[in-house]
């Protein structure tokens, strides 16, 4: 098993031994690395400034810039033999097995003109920063825009009925989501059921996104559904922005949360979790201050793993 972690700093490829993971290369020396996804042996880097390929588990890299008109890579995820990019401004990049150039969902940016999407640092920019799939039906999360569904296997795109697109922070009325969506997730289960979390919430929706319920009134930017069990989730959510983050856990889909940080200094003050990614037996969380922790699967007891690597964004592995 690797682990590939894209960083502040480049891209540290890990590998599994009896004991834990241990650094196994680097490259992309002091370049910014935004996000990550791997398929076989073919691995893709997102990058402030485009995106960059290798076909050899990352032992060489070629840029794979063609067609891709906005370079700032927000997040970039693999299905079958497509690959999407989410960019900021917000606009969503697809490329096909095969290409070697990417083809922009046109529909995407006009969403965001229309609505005047922005960033709070970013003002009529926004971003897209999450992907699920489930064969032909794909969703991505606009911030701050809302959700977006597609039916044709990410060909094309448009608002969820319950995502109205503007991007007001004040509480939307049920059945509608928070527009800050920060990422978001499909259960393998079903098309149709589908986890947000957001910056006014944990919302699910059971009818495809047409209509949604806030599970947790948080501030929340990652969520991990048990693929056999919708019920069981795993949420880190804060107070704020990085503020009071921490670990919990539902086994009732939502309807009550444990504290599940075992191993953990909780809340943090100034930091939360970013991602989870479950790799093999384990679930492994990017906080917002670069840290990796990791924790074996059910048993959830935590621990920081790869210490010496700062700067930590995204995630991947391969077996």
């Amino acid at each position: 098993m690797e682990l590939f972690l894209a960083t502040a700093k480049g891209l540290v490829i890990a590998q599994r031994d009896e004991k834990d993971w241990r650094v196994k290369s680097r490259s992309f020396d002091g370049k910014e690395l935004t996000c990550i996804t791997a398929n076989g042996e073919t691995i893709y880097a997102g990058t402030t400034d485009g995106v960059f390929r290798s076909i050899d588990r990352g032992a060489t890299w070629l840029d794979f810039y063609d067609g891709l008109t906005i370079k700032h890579t927000r997040w970039i995820m693999h299905s079958a033999d497509r690959v999407f990019v989410g960019t900021e401004p917000a606009s969503i990049f697809i490329s096909h097995a095969g290409e070697s150039m990417w083809h922009e969902c046109s529909v995407v940016s006009k969403l965001r003109h229309e609505h005047k999407w922005f960033l709070p640092y970013s003002p009529e920019a926004g971003c897209i920063r999450g992907f699920a799939f489930h064969g032909t039906r794909a969703y991505a999360a606009a911030e701050v825009g809302g959700a977006l569904r597609s039916d044709d296997g990410g060909a094309t795109w448009r608002l969820c009925a319950g995502s109205s697109g503007d991007p007001s922070l004040d509480v939307p009325p049920a059945p509608y989501i928070y527009p800050d969506v920060h990422s978001i997730e499909v259960h393998p289960s079903s098309p149709d059921l589908v986890y947000a979390p957001t910056g006014g919430g944990f919302y699910r929706s059971m009818d495809g996104g047409r209509t949604w319920q806030s599970l947790y009134d948080c501030y929340v930017r990652a969520a991990w559904i048990d693929p056999i069990d919708p019920e069981h989730i795993i949420l880190g959510p804060a107070d704020g922005v990085s503020s009071n983050g921490r670990i919990e856990e539902s086994r009732d889909g939502g309807r009550s949360w444990q504290t599940a940080s075992n191993g953990l200094d909780v809340p943090w003050r100034r930091c939360m979790v970013e991602r989870f990614v479950q790799v093999a037996d384990e679930l492994l969380a990017v906080l917002s201050n670069g840290e990796l922790l990791a924790a074996p699967l059910p048993v959830l007891k935590w621990r920081r793993i790869l210490p010496d690597i700062l700067g930590v964004n995204a995630v991947a592995a391969i077996d």
